[in-house]
């Protein structure tokens, strides 16, 4: 019962940690456009916010996909869950470059495009879509 209500809480917090890695490098893509100092300061406010939240959105998921694991070591062994978390380390890193960025854009340092972060906003759906069939199916 504890496994099912720790699994139901790692999906909720996962939901959260993705919401902000959605909608992170798209404020990326506006912030980028953006020319006047009023525009500036409110995204820089809106995106050191998400960040925060967002990162501890993703810290309590992991704790409790970490928590899982220690309650069910035996799938530690299993190819899915390997694969799912490399998928997961390249999340994490993710989101390290996008606080990377955040930190460029609070400083004046931003360099690249609108169009660039307009790519770089579909890396999280490509490893969602990944880490989603890799749970459900466990094709290995």
């Amino acid at each position: 019962m504890l496994y099912l209500w720790i699994k139901a809480l790692h999906v909720v917090f996962v939901i959260a940690w993705f919401a902000g890695l959605f909608y992170l490098p798209r404020l990326f893509v506006y912030h980028a456009d953006t020319t006047d100092s009023v525009g500036e300061t409110r995204f820089k406010l809106m995106e050191k916010r998400l960040f925060a939240l967002m990162t501890l959105a993703g810290t309590v998921a992991i704790a409790l996909g970490l928590t899982l694991i220690a309650l069910q070591p035996l799938w530690l062994s299993a190819s899915w869950l390997q694969l799912k978390a490399l998928l997961v380390i390249g999340l994490i890193g993710y989101h390290l470059w996008c606080g990377a960025i955040v930190g460029q854009f609070r400083d004046g340092k931003n360099h690249r495009s609108a169009r660039w972060y307009r790519w770089f906003n579909e890396a999280p759906t490509l490893l969602l879509f990944l880490i989603v069939l890799l749970v459900v199916v466990k094709p290995f």
